[in-house]
């Protein structure tokens, strides 16, 4: 185990697809590289790399450190020293899973360097009880589309396969926002009105998704449990919301807690500038720059690669040619 090298790919994932709140999650083709090892002096060494990464700590509160623990914790074996390298191109605090990707990370590299002694699942629910909630952990860990449920105590999911044709256009704006605020602007009731909408809502998208009807997202993917109420904390989210398809999109949602918003896009969509002009356009009409990139929806989850020796090459030149750095 001493010489076991662990690198791990993990996707970012997209929550919520508008109604389906804490229950859909979808992996995108954004991604972050996480590498554990046992050091060979002995000590912890924590290597981040990438904007935005300034503040994580580099100590054993780290975050990915912690989680490792808790692996090593359940499967009896102690690994109190590790050498951990992260790169990752998700931003942070930005609605697009930061925190569950570093999760999903530290939970499978440090089950593979152990030789993997807990399963899928027992790491699923680990995952969402560190979480919160199971929808991005979902995605990252499992790929695809995930239809997930979480009563407090067991997470239960269901995987869908991404229709061929679909892409993602995501508007990432230049600011942060912090999962906690975002919750905070919901209310702590809301009428029964609201809530059958949205369960006939989250059920037709995830029959959308199943069946490959992607007509139906359009009338699907829309909310009254949560985007209403976050509206006022992204200036220009409701006038997307509402008029996305009109340029293009098969449906629009902010993406979790945002800010970022998403777009849904059939593949082949000569409207795809239009669409892009019109998030980019009317973000800027409130004073806000954002960046647009074109995703696709990741079907493989987390790529492990274990060796047993060392590296001749650094960290940041094994994984370049995938990474943006």
């Amino acid at each position: 185990m001493n010489e076991r090298h662990v690198l791990v790919k993990i996707p970012a994932s997209t929550a919520n697809l508008g109604p389906g709140f804490d229950t859909l999650g979808m992996a995108l083709s954004l991604y972050a590289w996480l590498e554990l090892s046992i050091p060979a002096n002995g000590e912890t060494i924590i290597d981040l790399y990438g904007d935005g990464l300034e503040g994580v700590p580099q100590n054993k509160s780290n975050l990915i450190y912690k989680v490792a623990q808790r692996v090593f914790g359940e499967a009896g074996v102690q690994v109190p020293e590790l050498h951990i390298s992260m790169y990752s191109e998700i931003p942070l605090t930005r609605g697009l899973g930061s925190s569950a990707s570093a999760i999903v990370g530290a939970l499978v590299a440090a089950n593979a360097l152990i030789g993997k002694p807990l399963s899928d699942d027992r790491l699923f629910q680990i995952a969402t009880e560190l979480e919160g909630h199971p929808d991005n952990v979902g995605a990252s860990l499992f790929g695809g589309i995930v239809v997930s449920a979480w009563d407090g105590s067991r997470a239960e999911h269901v995987r869908l396969e991404p229709h061929k044709d679909m892409e993602a256009l995501v508007a990432i704006p230049n600011f942060q926002l912090s999962t906690e605020k975002a919750r905070h602007a919901l209310p702590a009731e809301i009428s029964m009105k609201d809530a059958v909408f949205n369960v006939g809502a989250s059920s037709l998208l995830v029959a959308a998704f199943a069946s490959g009807k992607l007509e139906l997202i359009r009338h699907a993917m829309r909310d009254r449990l949560h985007q209403p109420y976050r509206a006022a904390l992204i200036p220009g989210m409701a006038e997307i919301l509402d008029r996305a398809c009109e340029h293009g999109a098969l449906g629009a949602a902010l993406s979790g807690a945002g800010p970022t918003l998403l777009a849904l896009v059939e593949s082949g969509n000569p409207n795809k500038r239009e669409l892009e002009h019109f998030l980019k356009e009317t973000l800027s009409d409130q004073g806000i720059t954002a960046e647009l990139k074109w995703l696709r929806p990741d079907a493989d989850g987390p790529i492990v690669a274990t060796s047993e020796t060392a590296h001749a090459l650094a960290f940041m030149d094994r994984i370049k040619g995938e990474a943006t750095a």
